[in-house]
């Protein structure tokens, strides 16, 4: 159960990091609007999902 635990907050973080990356990507090749806005809400729920697998792990340890 450690190694899962272990696993979730790096996982978490570098989804973020793509949605991010692609986000840059797209506004720097000139893509869409309507693209930019769909990363950018996508980005927002995955650093909120990131929040929460952070706090989890870190509830869970202090046990």
């Amino acid at each position: 159960m450690n190694l899962a635990m272990n696993s979730l907050v790096p996982i978490a973080v570098a989804a973020v990091a793509i949605v991010l990356l692609l986000g840059l990507v797209n506004m720097m090749r000139g893509g869409s609007a309507h693209r930019s806005q769909q990363l950018m809400r996508l980005r927002v729920l995955l650093q909120f999902l990131a929040i929460l697998v952070i706090m989890f792990v870190v509830w869970w340890r202090a046990f």
